[in-house]
């Protein structure tokens, strides 16, 4: 299952997907309606993923899915998504929240991709909301964030990108260096990092791999 960030829609994450697995996704967190899941099977693995803002949403909604993962991975994204020293700075968001416009989701997406030539080149993904959608998700988002209560989710990996234009990576590496049972891995990707695998199951073995915490291990 895979917790997407704001702004998104199936775009982003459909072309990682194949036959080999089955897959919940959750996008466009704007409203606090229950939780409708496909009648659950017994799986020999669950692995959770989320990414960007979807590491909060991940916590936030996990308890009301009745699902327990086997695996759990955080990317680029922390519990703490808006925060001066773990998160998005405060005034930030707010400044994103408070001027979301066609013009300014363009630049958005340049970020989150990298660059321009990046963003021009994976225009297919590029989500199909209004901004009307964007703004109402961005708000519950805000308006629930501010509720926070302490973290209680047990992250097994943390992934997060050097070159991240999205979520500070300083902040990000803050919060996961204190977190003694994560095992932290710092790749030198931008923010949507996804695109460098050919699925989630490429991506899942590349951070299995990471057995042993120690120095976080890169790619170049």
């Amino acid at each position: 299952m895979l917790y997407g960030g704001w702004g998104t829609d199936e775009n982003f994450f459909a072309p990682f997907c194949n036959d080999a697995f089955d897959f919940i996704l959750f996008y466009n967190y704007s409203a606090d309606e229950a939780l409708v899941l496909p009648e659950t099977k017994t799986y020999r693995k669950i692995t959770l993923i989320a990414w960007s803002l979807g590491v909060w949403a991940a916590e936030y909604l996990f308890p009301k899915t009745g699902i327990v993962p086997h695996t759990a991975i955080a990317i680029n994204g922390t519990p703490f998504p808006v925060n001066d020293k773990y998160g998005i700075p405060l005034k930030t968001f707010e400044g994103t929240l408070n001027n979301i416009s066609e013009k300014n989701m363009d630049k958005f997406y340049i970020r989150m991709f990298g660059d321009k030539k990046t963003y021009q080149r994976n225009a297919d993904r590029i989500p199909h909301r209004t901004v009307k959608s964007l703004q109402d998700e961005l708000r519950w988002l805000y308006n629930r964030m501010m509720e926070q209560n302490e973290p209680g989710f047990n992250w097994d990996y943390a992934v997060t990108s050097e070159s991240d234009r999205v979520f500070p990576s300083e902040n990000m590496n803050s919060y996961w260096k204190m977190q003694k049972t994560t095992r932290h891995i710092v790749v030198s990707l931008p923010h949507y990092l996804f695109p460098n695998w050919n699925s989630y199951s490429d991506f899942i073995r590349f951070v299995e791999r990471h057995k042993r915490k120690g120095a976080p291990a890169a790619i170049l």
